[in-house]
């Protein structure tokens, strides 16, 4: 398919334009997709509002974008399993395939990882992109485009539930009530975990939470997260509790409200990277510390799980903004964040 399409580039810190560049051309392994729904991440976020994120440097002209769901219209001359008319999410990282990591099948602790939107790998906020076509995953009909570009940090919720071993029987509490901790909550849900808590300081990230299917929250600027968590549990505490707020406090927090034998998942970033962590009392407790990067194998999973009912992705969303729109979008993205739980654009 020849001819140009739109970019949208990040053109300093704080400031959107776009260009024209011509469409990609699919390599065999490839599909040319026509997007039309990409998300904002806080990724997203953070490169525009600082233009790094620790080592990685944003060198403009560049393009951010890295939860995208649109329409195949070509595919290279080996892809048998998609066709032109397919409606797929991406998973934005292209892997080596033959380190260590990619053998052992833990391909998102890859070295060489290509990661979209993630310097010096321009992103998706445009008209069309190129990819390796088993990283694009066909969409049921029951699942649509918008969803599709909500897949992306629904993996990671879903891979943070399974790095705790999540399953029925179990309360889990989840820091934070933003985009991921909103799917971490949702993935535990539909992993069977009993009871799921959610933990704030924003009322209307804490309503959404709800309406999602939390089974209570709290606002721990105005109550002590560990007493009412204990208060809700009968003194047992919970068994498993993810962290997605990346805030030191929640790190004690979730140590005190933790069961001995518990398990903390840690998935959140601080914006210094390093935090003091209660090691004496989760030692004494017998607690089993788990991270998160990103996400493995979870793609067919987490679909499903939309495709079945048991995830309101379409839930999550607060705003959408028009393509045309790409400035005022990352602006609101930025200034707005008690009122924007998640933005998507729309490309198409």
């Amino acid at each position: 398919m020849n001819g140009k399409m739109k970019v949208a580039v990040m053109t300093g810190i704080g400031k959107m334009d776009y260009l024209e560049r011509d469409i990609p051309l699919p390599g065999d392994d490839e599909a040319l997709v026509k997007l039309e729904y990409v998300g904002i991440c806080g990724s997203d976020i953070h490169y525009y509002e600082t233009g790094r994120i620790g080592d990685y440097i944003v060198k403009p002209p560049f393009v951010l974008g890295h939860e995208p769901g649109g329409v195949v219209v070509e595919t290279g001359a080996n892809v048998k399993h998609l066709k032109a008319g397919d409606r797929v999410a991406l998973e934005p990282g292209k892997t080596c395939g033959k380190c260590e990591f990619c053998r052992e099948g833990k391909y998102n602790l890859c070295p060489d990882v290509m990661f979209f939107a993630t310097p010096p790998v321009d992103g998706v906020f445009q008209e069309y992109v190129s990819h390796e076509s088993s990283l694009c995953f066909k969409l049921p009909d029951s699942v649509s485009t918008l969803e599709g570009a909500l897949i992306e940090p629904l993996a990671v919720g879903f891979h943070a539930a399974n790095q705790g071993g999540a399953h029925a029987g179990q309360t889990a509490a989840v820091f934070g009530a933003g985009c991921i901790g909103l799917v971490s909550m949702m993935a535990l849900k539909a992993c069977g975990v009993s009871r799921i808590y959610q933990i704030d300081i924003m009322p209307k990230r804490l309503d959404k939470a709800l309406e999602l299917g939390a089974d209570g929250v709290i606002n721990s600027k105005e109550r002590d997260s560990v007493e009412a968590i204990l208060s809700l549990t009968g003194g047992h505490g919970c068994d498993l509790v993810i962290d997605t707020s990346g805030v030191e406090a929640a790190s004690f927090e979730a140590v005190r409200m933790l069961r001995k034998g518990g398990v903390l998942v840690m998935v959140g970033y601080g914006k210094t990277g390093m935090v003091n962590f209660p090691i004496s009392l989760a030692m004494d407790k017998e607690i089993r510390v788990e991270t998160v990067f990103r996400y493995r194998h979870i793609y067919p999973m987490a679909i499903d799980a939309v495709a079945d009912g048991k995830v309101n992705l379409k839930g999550i969303v607060t705003n959408i903004f028009e393509f045309s729109d790409i400035q005022n979008a990352m602006d609101r993205s930025v200034d707005d964040k008690t009122n924007i739980v998640k933005s998507v654009v729309k490309i198409a």
